[in-house]
This record gives C-alpha cells, structure tokens and sequence, in this order.
C-alpha cells in the first residue's frame, strides 16, 4: 500500500472547445509506502480524509488547511522515513495552496 502525490493544475482545452483537462506539474512517488504509515492513524482534520486505496484531490483551501496538520504529524515523528516522507507532503501542500487553480492528488493503492 502506498499514497503517491501529483499536484495537477487546469489547462484550457485544446482548440477552444471550451473543454479544461489538468497537467500534473509536479509529481511524488517516491514516499509513498512511507506516506500511508505515516498517514494510517489519523483519525481527525483534513488529513484524515485521504484514503489510502482510492485517489483524494485535496483543493488549495484544503492544502491550507492541512498544513499545520502536517506539522505536528512531523514534531511527533520518531522515524527519519517517515518524516521525510511527511515533509514532502508538507512541500506539496505548499505548493499547492502557491499556485492558482491547482489540486493536490493523493494517488492511493
């Protein structure tokens, strides 16, 4: 089981067609099994809505949001893997909640 991180940002479709699709800009794969412990006992917030085994999209408000959650999931962090898995979530929500239109993807297993 693991959770992989896409943040993906909407394009205007090709053609005029009036039709958006969204761009992954950055990507996250290599944390993944880390990520899933680290998230697997939370249980409160927003962090407690990503579902290991289905996609989450987590908007800039939720990245917002979720940012302090991450901060004392690392304060309390006793494992190096699992801490840097958590500050890369950390750098994601960042950028996330930095870039206009985009979404946060947690890819589950």
């Amino acid at each position: 089981m693991g959770i992989e991180l896409e943040l993906r940002v909407d394009q205007a479709g090709a053609r005029g067609r009036g039709r958006r699709r969204e761009t992954v800009v950055r990507a996250s794969h290599e944390h993944g099994e880390m990520l899933a412990l680290a998230l697997e006992g939370v249980t409160r917030g927003r962090l407690a809505q990503i579902d290991p085994y289905r996609d989450t999209r987590f908007t800039d408000q939720d990245a917002q949001a979720a940012l302090p959650e991450v901060a004392a999931l690392v304060r309390e962090c006793d494992s190096s893997s699992r801490k840097a898995a958590l500050l890369d979530l950390a750098e994601m929500l960042e950028d996330c909640v930095a870039t206009p239109g985009s979404r946060l993807w947690f890819i589950g297993d």
